[in-house]
């Protein structure tokens, strides 16, 4: 069952859309903190998005850029604005599609289906799951998980990244400003103690397959990886 995620803060139409998609037998969620999008969409992890424009705190281009840092999904823009120049913004954001507003719900039906039998069905591209391999530890950043032996662990977004980075970049020192630019918007302003809480639960992550050791720090560098499961 595909999971589809519904950010739009009008209420009548966000439970006008969720009624209509959830009578084609679409897993429906619906945002409701409309600060902590990316967050919810990491959570939920839907195969497809739709997406208002004008939204609280951050409008709707902004958190299909956040969306497009961590994945390829379907993004599917709705809104009242209807100008040339919000499409173009729309697509140039990231964007898939954009459906104006008032809409028909047959026509929102068809461009889901279609958009997801693109991305995941018979239309799409047959690729390999993208995974990354050192001494027997596989991390799939598709699926967030972390693999060692029999053991696996689920990761967040930002877990798999890091692990990501610090494999990509062994056996040389992944930088702190590095790690900090590819998982945060360069434009947020991010204490650095965010990175050493992060880090801690990757940590967390590689005791809970029985590893220890795995994240060193260096001393006013940054952190690397050690193949400690392998030694020996």
């Amino acid at each position: 069952m595909f999971r589809i995620m519904i950010v739009e803060d009008d209420p009548k139409i966000a439970d006008l859309l969720l009624s209509a998609i959830t009578k084609y037998g679409y897993d429906v969620v619906k945002v409701e903190d409309f600060h902590q999008v990316l967050q919810e969409f990491e959570r939920v992890r839907p195969e497809l998005v739709l997406l208002d424009v004008n939204l609280p705190s951050y409008d709707g281009y902004y958190w299909c850029r956040q969306i497009r840092n961590v994945s390829t999904c379907p993004v599917l823009f709705i809104s009242a604005r209807d100008g040339e120049m919000d499409q173009i913004m729309a697509l140039e954001n990231g964007g898939d599609d954009y459906i104006t507003k008032p809409f028909h719900s047959g026509i929102v039906l068809a461009k889901i289906h279609s958009h997801l039998r693109r991305a995941y069905g018979e239309y799409a591209a047959k690729r390999e799951e993208l995974m990354l391999e050192k001494e027997g530890l596989i991390l799939y950043p598709e699926r967030l998980e972390l693999q060692y032996g029999q053991a696996v662990v689920t990761l967040t977004r930002k877990e798999s990244d890091l692990i990501e980075s610090l494999m990509e970049r062994y056996p040389r020192v992944a930088s702190r400003e590095a790690l900090l630019e590819k998982l945060w918007d360069p434009q947020a302003f991010v204490d650095e103690n965010t990175l050493n809480v992060n880090i801690a639960r990757v940590r967390k992550k590689f005791q809970e397959l029985g590893i220890e050791d795995a994240v060193l720090t260096v001393r006013g560098s940054g952190y690397r990886l050690n193949i400690s499961w392998a030694e020996g």
